[in-house]
Parts: C-alpha cells; sequence; structure tokens
C-alpha cells in the first residue's frame, strides 16, 4: 500500500514540475452514477486476477450495488487535480468477519484524491490515476480505505468534462472489505475564467488622410469625395444598393442588373415572368408553361387543362368535348324507358333487348361515348334492400351490354335506392315512375 502512495506522489510531484499554470483546473462541481462491486473484489483474493480474468468471474452490472456521487473537484497544477466527494448506495455490505444480514441498508463514503493526468485541460481527452484516502460508514460500522483507480477525462469546450472511473477500495482498517468502485459522472465549473489581460501598445500618432464626405473612403482614393458612398464603389452612392453606383444606374431607386444599366429584368407582358425566362415574353402565361398561356390543342376556347377532350373541339359547357347529337340522346333515352325487370328481382325480362340492343350498336358506332346507368326504386320496402336492388338492376343492364361486345370501362353502373324519386311513391303511377333505369351517354 505505501508503495502504490509513493508511485502516485512520485508522479505528480514529476509533473507539477514541469507544468506551467496555464491549464489548471478551476474549481468544479459533480454529479456521478456509481456501481459498487464486492463479489469480484472477492473472486480476485480467493484465487487471482488472472484466473477471474481467464474463467470470466466477474461480476456484470445487474449484480452491482448502484448509487449516486457527489464531489468538488479543483486543479493544483497542470496535472493534478484534488477530488473530494461522497457517495452513496443500497447494498448487503459483506463486513469481515461477520454474518451476512440479508437486508440492502445504506453504505456511505467520503474520498479524498488526488488525480494525476497525463495530459492538461488543453487537451479534449485525458487518462489519469487517482489515489488517496476516505472513510466509509455502513450501519454501526465506520472503517478507513485508501482509493486506488483509473479514469478517463473529457474536455466539454471547457466549462465541463466527463469524467470515467474505475477504482480499487483497500480497506485501511477493520470492518471494511475490498471492492471496486466504478463512476460515470459530469463535472461543470463553478469558478470564473481566468481572462488573459493582453497588453495594449499605442501606435504612434499619425495624421489621418482627409475624407470630406466622411464616408471611410479618403479623399485621394474617392470619386465622390463630396457624397458619401462605398468603399466597393470608389467613395460613390449605391441608393438602391444592387452594386452600380447612382450615376451609371439608369434605376437609381430599383435594385437591377448591370446588363440592363442597373433597372431590373424586365417583363414585357406584365405576367410576373421576367422576360429572361419568359418564353412567350410578349403574351401573358403562367410559370408552370414557363411564361406561356395554358395551351389550347383543339382551339374549342377550353384550355387543355380543363379540356376533357383536348384533342376535339367542343363547348365549355360540355368540358371542352363535341356535343352528343340529340338523336342519339333520345335513343338512348327511350331505350332506357323500355327496359323491364322481374318484379322484385334484377333478372332483365326479353321485352328490354330490343332497346338495349340499340344502346349496343349506338356505343360500338361511336368509340368515344360512355354510358352512366344508374338504378332507382319506389319506397316499397326496407331502404337497404331497395338499394341493393337498384344496384342489381344497375348492374344487370352493364352486364347485358358487355356480353353484346361493349368495352366495359366505358360503362358505368351505380344504384341509388329509393333516395332520388322524380314522382310521388303515394299512390301507384307515381310508384311506377320511380322503378327506372336511366342512362346518359357522355364523352368525357
Amino acid at each position: 500500500m505505501k508503495k502504490i502512495l509513493l508511485s502516485f506522489l512520485t508522479i505528480g510531484l514529476f509533473l507539477t514540475s514541469f507544468g506551467q499554470n496555464d491549464y489548471k483546473k478551476r474549481p468544479a462541481l459533480a454529479i456521478h452514477f456509481i456501481l459498487n462491486d464486492f463479489n469480484t473484489a472477492a473472486s480476485i483474493r480467493s484465487t487471482s486476477l488472472s484466473n477471474v480474468l481467464q474463467t470470466k468471474q466477474w461480476k456484470r452490472t445487474g449484480n452491482m450495488a448502484a448509487g449516486l456521487g457527489f464531489s468538488y473537484l479543483q486543479g493544483l497544477s497542470n496535472h493534478i487535480d484534488f477530488e473530494t466527494g461522497i457517495s452513496a448506495s443500497f447494498l448487503n455490505y459483506p463486513v469481515p468477519g461477520k454474518v451476512l444480514s440479508g437486508n440492502n441498508d445504506p453504505l456511505l463514503e467520503a474520498v479524498a484524491s488526488a488525480n494525476v493526468k497525463l495530459l492538461s485541460d488543453k487537451y479534449w481527452i485525458s487518462p489519469y490515476i487517482s489515489g488517496g484516502l476516505g472513510a466509509s460508514k455502513y450501519k454501526g460500522y465506520y472503517s478507513a480505505i485508501a482509493p486506488v483507480g483509473l479514469g478517463l477525462q473529457v474536455n466539454l469546450f471547457d466549462e465541463a468534462f466527463l469524467l470515467i472511473n474505475t477504482q480499487y477500495r483497500i480497506p485501511i482498517t477493520e470492518n471494511a472489505a475490498y471492492h471496486f468502485y466504478h463512476s460515470v459522472g459530469i463535472a461543470g465549473n463553478i469558478g470564473k475564467k481566468k481572462e488573459v489581460v493582453v497588453p495594449v501598445v499605442l501606435p504612434p500618432v499619425v495624421e489621418a488622410p482627409k475624407d470630406r464626405d466622411g464616408d471611410g473612403v479618403i479623399d485621394a482614393e474617392d470619386k465622390c469625395p463630396d457624397v458619401k458612398g462605398l468603399a466597393s464603389l470608389q467613395g460613390c452612392p449605391d441608393r438602391d444598393g444592387d452594386g452600380i453606383a447612382d450615376a451609371e444606374d439608369k434605376c437609381p431607386d430599383v435594385a437591377g442588373l448591370a446588363k440592363y444599366q442597373g433597372c431590373p429584368i424586365p417583363d414585357t407582358d406584365g405576367d410576373g415572368i421576367n422576360d429572361e425566362q419568359d418564353k412567350c415574353p410578349t403574351v401573358k402565361g403562367v410559370a408552370r408553361y414557363q411564361g406561356c398561356p395554358v395551351p389550347d390543342k383543339d382551339n374549342d376556347g377550353v384550355n387543355d387543362e380543363e379540356d376533357k377532350c383536348p384533342n376535339e373541339a367542343g363547348p365549355a359547357t360540355n368540358y371542352g368535348c363535341p356535343v352528343i347529337a340529340q338523336t342519339v340522346i333520345d335513343k338512348i333515352n327511350y331505350a332506357a324507358k323500355n327496359i323491364f325487370f322481374a318484379t322484385g328481382s334484377a333478372k332483365l325480362l326479353p321485352k328490354s333487348f330490343k332497346s338495349l340492343n340499340e344502346v349496343v350498336k349506338i356505343l360500338n358506332d361511336d368509340k368515344t361515348l360512355k354510358l352512366d346507368i344508374d338504378g332507382h326504386t319506389d319506397s316499397q320496402g326496407k331502404p337497404d334492400k331497395n338499394q341493393t336492388l337498384s344496384e342489381n338492376r344497375a348492374a344487370a343492364v352493364k352486364a347485358y351490354l358487355v356480353s353484346k361486345g361493349v368495352d366495359e370501362s366505358k360503362l358505368f353502373a351505380a344504384g341509388h335506392g329509393q333516395d332520388v324519386p322524380v314522382a310521388d311513391n303515394k299512390t301507384a303511377a307515381g310508384r311506377a315512375k320511380n322503378r327506372r333505369v336511366e342512362m346518359k351517354a357522355r364523352n368525357y
């Protein structure tokens, strides 16, 4: 034990004698998370360190006693820090010669030590060795201990330090047990940083060059010596800050470019897109078409973004698509009124086929046409069953048309149940009108 303490003292004196106080640690307070390990220390003492390492008898952190510690640090020199602190943890302390109580009670340890660093606090990382004296209290037992260990200090911008330390705590008096003390802590400075005083050397008094307008550009180099200006423009002003002197700027109050003699990039058509980026500089347009208007390929007055038939002319009322001939509309409406089903079902009656075949011919003759098929019922029966019946009847019409060669992608069937009546459901005649399938042709 004496040899260990003597070694610490020798190293400390050696580093102190060759150090300067430029990087001596300021006073700091630290908090530590600690782990006390008595079992590994006992294994080492009963066998040897090499045997413990070979057989992996050291204990895992889950079997160690956790606790908290607080300490105060202050630099004695560039390489030696004084540290004193106290720690507490709850454990079943193996008092030598005593039977374990089986209960976890508080262990208090207070230690004062010297941390001898390999490098000063000038560096980000510095390994160190520590040694000192301390005392412990467990229940009614008081003991003296000597901690020796290794540590690593990480400098956090000269204002805080991360401290990682492992100590072997050696009992000096009875009632204390050998154990390892592991800690991870953070220390923050509490003292003011020493300021380096730099001596001020006064230069000889030299008469300053003249600067009549006070703009920082001497008259000998100022092209506008009577008007405040900018050094970058040889002392001449630039009101709009575009880097072009007012005397050469055709738009001195609006920032611009040199290629336009100080004026902004023009926007001839006033569409908010300057001419340099506008592919149609004389016609108002939009940014997504690089300043050109939204195109209208079929010239029907409906632009392509809103035109559902951009390659065929048609009115805006029909989304830019050609108007469907009235004769076609009349034939489809007539066919819709001649669709019949078996009562209460979606089975098409044969007398519906002639009218539906006419619709097949119309759709096959004009491949641009699409057809909406909407089924409706009266209010008799339950609404959910009426909804299902209307959907099935619309689907039956669609299936018939598909079976006759109509492209299924052009047919859209939907059921509306009893929700869209066209007559009074209180009368038989009204209910008959409400039981219907409507068909509407469109080309968009």
